[in-house]
């Protein structure tokens, strides 16, 4: 793509258009935020104090219960004007939402599950640590630290699959629902733990720099890291492009999302403003610093040979590299792999491209691989033994603090106890090559028989 009005970012190139957001209108977004929520934060702080949980005389001591913050809303609606106002918005349906185009979206997460996975995992985590802004809060959480991210990207995952669930998931009351309003209230509790710290040391965090944390730029980039990347970036460097049909209820579900997570929801109407948007925040939020680095390397450093995916860090490194860019894995000082590693991705991808195409052509097996993916996918994140061992409610956990920062893990020693996504990416290569085989030596019959034919 050439031509005066076309800009290149990180590998993607695109034709600028009026839908775009400069960095002037990107940076007004910085300071605007969820007032509503941190509002009704600070009422349900007040209401019912976080505090450490003391054992009464003669019980044995235990750990502190769990804070729902989704619970305490609801128990407390009616004792204030704001939560009862941020309760009645939690629990009205936007008059734009279809249902059934909704349940179409969620459909389209588990056709295409496998590499839509890889996606948040490699390009939408690993490589968001590209958006300094962002990293700035994240590392100042402890959370992304390589003994824990493992964790935090299951815990992520919950939330992405009690998204696409159900019908009845994501409507008000479902898992889904409930999932993304506490993830609102984590956003609140963070941002106003962050801004606490500052008003005690102004330079803790440099509002003029960096904006509000988790401010209205952010919360759009991480529904974005969800949809529009996956869609437009993520897939088709897999190999995968999704029908325009597709492509609209992927994004209405995630539009949706954004409604009940307080994220200024209109950005994804439609697919030309969603896609800009997106092509605007590559352009001018995505420029990786060192802290950066650090967090993109802990993800791979917790992950390795670890359950669901049993992948090693070069291979890790490889999907990484394929899906980030190799501009932005520069950046991101993720390391360069060998070759075989680079085929085993493209066998990975020639797979994942058999799979995904054939569910649109045989729609009996479309119908069975989504119920399948629905029960195993969500077994797997909660299985006790190398899953969230439950469901999380998506309490605050990883609290700020003056000290508390993100360090460089130390890769640990951990072989593979059984066969991964690596034995997929084999078995690719070796669908791949008998293909190709097999269209050389049919090529070459068809070659033959013509000019037999012509002999005659």
């Amino acid at each position: 793509m050439t031509g005066p009005d076309v800009h290149t970012h990180w590998d993607v190139s695109f034709e600028w258009t009026k839908l775009h957001r400069t960095a002037e209108q990107l940076r007004l977004m910085t300071f605007t935020y969820d007032t509503l929520a941190d509002e009704c934060v600070a009422k349900l702080n007040e209401l019912s104090p976080p505090e450490k949980y003391r054992p009464k005389a003669g019980e044995p001591a235990t750990k502190a219960p769990k804070r729902d913050l989704l619970a305490l809303l609801e128990k407390h609606a009616k004792e204030d004007v704001k939560l009862e106002e941020l309760w009645t918005e939690i629990n009205t349906v936007p008059g734009w939402v279809d249902w059934d185009q909704i349940k179409r979206g969620q459909e389209v997460f588990f056709r295409y599950g496998m590499p839509i996975l890889n996606v948040l995992s490699f390009q939408s985590l690993l490589g968001g640590m590209g958006a300094n802004r962002v990293v700035e809060t994240l590392a100042r959480t402890g959370g992304f630290s390589s003994d824990v991210v493992r964790r935090r990207l299951l815990e992520t995952l919950q939330h992405v699959l009690q998204v696409s669930l159900s019908l009845d998931s994501i409507k008000p009351g479902g898992a889904g629902h409930q999932s993304s309003v506490r993830v609102r209230l984590l956003h609140s509790s963070v941002r106003s733990r962050i801004l606490s710290l500052v008003k005690e040391k102004p330079d803790y965090y440099d509002l003029e720099e960096y904006g509000m944390p988790i401010s209205d730029l952010d919360c759009i980039g991480t529904i974005n890291t969800f949809s529009t990347s996956v869609v437009w970036i993520g897939l088709p460097r897999q190999g995968i492009y999704l029908r325009e049909k597709e492509i609209e209820d992927y994004i209405a579900l995630w539009r949706l999302v954004a409604y009940y997570m307080g994220t200024p929801q209109e950005v994804f109407a439609d697919l030309p403003t969603a896609k800009a948007f997106m092509e605007s925040i590559l352009e001018f939020e995505v420029d990786p610093k060192p802290i950066g680095q650090v967090l993109a390397k802990n993800i791979v450093i917790g992950l390795e040979n670890t359950a669901p995916s049993f992948a090693s860090k070069e291979f890790m490194d490889a999907m990484a590299r394929h899906l980030n860019g190799d501009k932005l894995a520069d950046r991101l000082d993720i390391p360069k792999t060998s070759l075989y590693y680079q085929t085993l991705i493209y066998g990975y991808c020639y797979l994942a491209m058999v799979i995904a195409y054939s569910n649109r052509v045989f729609p009996l097996f479309d119908k069975a691989w989504i119920a399948v993916r629905r029960k195993l996918y969500y077994a797997i994140i909660t299985d006790k033994e190398h899953g969230l061992g439950g469901e999380t409610i998506f309490d605050f956990k990883y609290v700020p603090w003056f000290t508390r920062t993100t360090k460089l893990g130390t890769r640990k020693k951990r072989k593979g106890s059984r066969a991964g996504i690596e034995r997929l990416a084999q078995l690719g290569v070796l669908a791949a090559c008998t293909s190709a085989a097999t269209v050389l030596y049919g090529a070459m019959v068809g070659v033959r028989l013509l000019g037999q034919q012509r002999a005659w």
